[in-house]
């Protein structure tokens, strides 16, 4: 532009109808650019104001803002100026000396200002485009940088793809085509081997479409995705191994959000716990505490949560909760922590594990109650053997009828043993139990007959393990006790055993009457020692019998009633 024009065009310059009709807006400065000198038509039409107002106008009411708003709206680059309604308007500036040149730009373009690029490339991002004419893609620096190609129209798709597997160009290129077909945008992720090592690429584009319909080009942006896959994969991969070792463990995972008193239920297991099915939703703390928990554990889990919070610990608590499917109570323990968004500041909720421990405590319980038993056991066996010393020992004519007399009653205890430690499925004869345990007390005379001090009466009668082992652990300790004190401590006592199956349950009713006659003088017992604790839990809360005792000098007595439970096939082993 001449500096006759810069000045402002007279109204016989030849160079008036040039710059009044420019297709483009052009405008001239004053000397300190703060008034506008000349402005053609097409820059009035532009703006919004009618022809000729523009001239001897502040640029201020053009750009609007203060001196240093000015300054930028004259600078070259899209720029933001003012309509007569006051409304923003995007138009790209160039600049000779004070002349601007001012054109329009569509919001796309506007949009996309040089300062995007400097954003674009902090989001790891790099613009491509590909061209139908020519085959080749143009990369931006940072695309270039991905890829590991020089910059500009450096590559061609034919070029690329062997970066990509047959099967993923397969891929790629119905989705591609798909989309050019419409002229649609796409997305997709993509591995790709550049400079000898795999990246995972994430890749946005568009067909822009010609004349003709077709992709004239594609235009998008690429990012490498590889750091931030790896990273989701371990996540993924991590959050995997945790819910195999939870459902393995059986454990229900929680969140307890406090001041919402709402809880999150991670998987399964915690509706399993709580016999909730998953329409019923979750408890808060309030309902736990309330409804849920066994009344006297209450006290010790509140304590528990108020010393979590005041020392900022791992919450332990354990506790009876009753199961909402079936009603019945089970057994927990859990653990947890909670979490505060700052020190000092009240918890914002509590991750924690929960698990049904009721089975594991019932082991607990039976194991102690068995090693009780065991050593209970040893010390009555002991006392049988010498029982059987002594037995034997009065009626053996030689050392050799003692020692086989003696192995023989030894080998038929153990035989006792072994089918109260049976842990497969069986049928026990009641009357094979009875003279397992009481055969090493039937003198046996030199000819081999029996003195008569032992008599069974009763029915054939299999019991099934379940109850075979309780009423033989009971016949054992009728056995010891009578060897110990009663009928079977001397020569001359004799004890009777009868049965029968009464009709009642299932498969019958056991009727079964112990009774000692012939021992010492029966007193009733001064205190309830572990034997006779044993027999009544072993009978009453096992059996479930009817248990009667009669302490008569002339001999003990007792007399029970048990259910005999149904044979359960599913516990044999061999089927």
């Amino acid at each position: 532009m001449s500096e006759r024009v810069a000045q402002g065009p007279a109204a016989d310059d030849p160079y008036r109808a040039g710059f009044e009709e420019a297709a483009i807006g052009l405008l001239v400065l004053s000397a300190d650019e703060s008034v506008i000198a000349a402005a053609n038509r097409t820059l009035h039409d532009l703006i919004g104001w009618a022809p000729g107002t523009l001239p001897g106008r502040a640029v201020a009411d053009v750009l609007g803002g203060g001196p240093g708003d000015r300054q930028i709206g004259l600078q070259a680059g899209l720029q933001v100026w003012r309509r007569t309604s006051g409304s923003p308007l995007d138009v790209r500036v160039s600049r000779a000396g004070r002349t601007l040149v001012v054109e329009a730009v569509d919001v796309d373009v506007a949009a996309h200002s040089e300062a995007n690029s400097e954003a674009l490339s902090a989001a790891g991002l790099g613009e491509w485009r590909w061209d139908r004419a020519t085959g080749l893609l143009t990369l931006s620096r940072r695309a270039a940088r991905i890829l590991g190609r020089p910059p500009g129209r450096s590559v061609s798709w034919e070029d690329m793809k062997t970066s990509l597997s047959e099967a993923e160009l397969a891929r790629l290129s119905a989705l591609i085509a798909e989309a050019g077909a419409t002229g649609s945008p796409y997305q997709f992720d993509t591995p790709i081997t550049v400079a000898g090592r795999t990246v995972i690429l994430r890749v946005r584009g568009q067909a822009v479409l010609g004349s003709d319909g077709e992709p004239a080009s594609m235009v998008g942006v690429i990012q490498d995705i590889t750091t931030r896959v790896e990273a989701r994969d371990e996540i993924l991969s991590r959050d995997q191994r945790l819910r195999v070792a939870t459902t393995i463990a059986k454990l229900g995972i929680f969140e307890w959000h406090m001041l919402e008193d709402q809880a999150i239920w991670e998987n399964e297991h915690m509706y399993e716990i709580f016999g909730h099915a998953p329409e019923d939703g979750t408890i808060g703390k309030a309902e736990f505490l309330n409804d849920i928990l066994h009344p006297e554990d209450r006290p010790a889990v509140r304590k528990a949560i108020s010393r979590a919070l005041r020392e900022d610990g791992i919450l332990q608590i354990g506790g009876r909760i009753r199961r909402k499917s079936d009603g019945a109570w089970r057994t927990i323990d859990m653990a947890g922590r909670f979490e505060r968004d700052a020190p000092g500041r009240l918890p914002r909720r509590l991750i924690g594990v929960v698990a049904d421990v009721t089975d594991r405590r019932l082991a607990e319980e039976r194991q102690s109650l068995l090693i009780r038993e065991l050593h209970h056991r040893v010390k009555n066996t002991l006392a049988t053997v010498q029982a059987i010393v002594g037995s034997t020992a009065r009626t053996a004519s030689s050392i050799e009828s003692f020692y086989e007399a003696f192995v023989g009653r030894i080998k038929s205890l153990a035989h006792t043993h072994s089918v109260l430690t049976e842990d497969t499925w069986q049928m026990a004869s009641l009357e094979n139990l009875l003279l397992n345990e009481l055969k090493p007390y039937a003198e046996v005379t030199a000819d081999g007959g029996a003195e008569g001090r032992i008599s069974l009466s009763g029915p054939a009668i299999d019991l099934p393990s379940e109850i075979a082992v309780p009423i033989g652990m009971a016949i054992h300790e009728l056995t010891t006790n009578a060897a110990k004190y009663g009928a079977l401590s001397n020569r001359t006592g004799r004890v009777a055993v009868e049965w029968t199956l009464e009709p009642g349950g299932p498969a019958g009713i056991l009727r079964f009457s112990w009774r000692e006659t012939g021992g010492p003088p029966v007193a009733p017992p001064s205190r309830q020692g572990f034997g006779s604790r044993l027999l009544q839990r072993v009978l009453i809360a096992q059996v479930q019998a009817e248990v009667t005792t009669d302490y008569a000098p002339g001999g003990f007595a007792l007399t029970m009633r048990a259910p005999i439970p149904p044979r359960n096939d599913s516990l044999n082993p061999l089927v």
